[in-house]
């Protein structure tokens, strides 16, 4: 049976609309501080010099990010590994962030492209075992479908999670949102937001 070129062009149509969709509804990850508070709206300097405008949801679920150290990942920690990948098939670790005891299997591990840095990763994983040395430290970690050996070079950024409030979005703050949604006039709508506390900054 032929297919008239009307279904045709009904098909085109509405592949062009889902994409567009997809498009519009895809995620978008800010990183920046936060220079305006007024409510639940907030003025948001990106790492580009952007100035975004984001409203962040009534109930959005606030993490705070206090500065922590290499010391404070011990084996059984759940942390976040902000990498970049060696020729050897190490990870060398440009950041990390310790999770919360509460958010152990509800964040999802794994290891997977990030954009931090061009060619950068990010494995969510349980530390199996931490060995230092006069380089930094070694770690190897676990998730469901694999293991990385992580190499912390000495002054590596890390953040500890902490349950965070409304006093601590404030100008000044540094932020990471993981997930916004790109509003039709250009601003943004967040459910969750991960704040620097006490100068901290995220390092993923």
């Amino acid at each position: 049976m032929k297919t008239s070129r009307k279904a045709l062009i009904g098909v085109g149509l509405a592949l062009v609309l889902a994409t567009n969709a997809f498009a519009q509804t895809a995620p978008t990850r800010i990183r920046g501080q936060i220079e305006k508070v007024d409510g639940n709206m907030l003025t948001i300097k990106a790492r580009d010099g952007t100035m975004l405008n984001v409203k962040l949801a009534d109930d959005a679920r606030i993490t705070a990010m206090v500065k922590s150290s290499v010391a404070d990942i011990k084996p059984g920690s759940f942390i976040g590994v902000t990498a970049m990948p060696e020729a050897d098939g190490t990870q060398k670790a440009i950041g990390l962030h310790i999770f919360m005891e509460s958010q152990r299997g509800v964040v999802a591990d794994g290891h997977r492209p990030w954009d931090r840095e061009p060619g950068s990763t990010m494995t969510n994983a349980n530390v199996d075992s931490k060995v230092a040395s006069v380089d930094g430290e070694t770690m190897m970690v676990k998730y469901k479908d694999g293991e990385k050996k992580i190499i912390v070079p000495p002054n590596t950024p890390v953040v500890a999670f902490t349950t965070g409030s409304k006093d601590d979005i404030k100008p000044g703050a540094m932020m990471i949102i993981i997930a916004a949604q790109k509003q039709p006039d250009g601003s943004f709508v967040a459910s969750a937001i991960n704040v620097g506390r006490a100068g901290a900054a995220p390092p993923m």
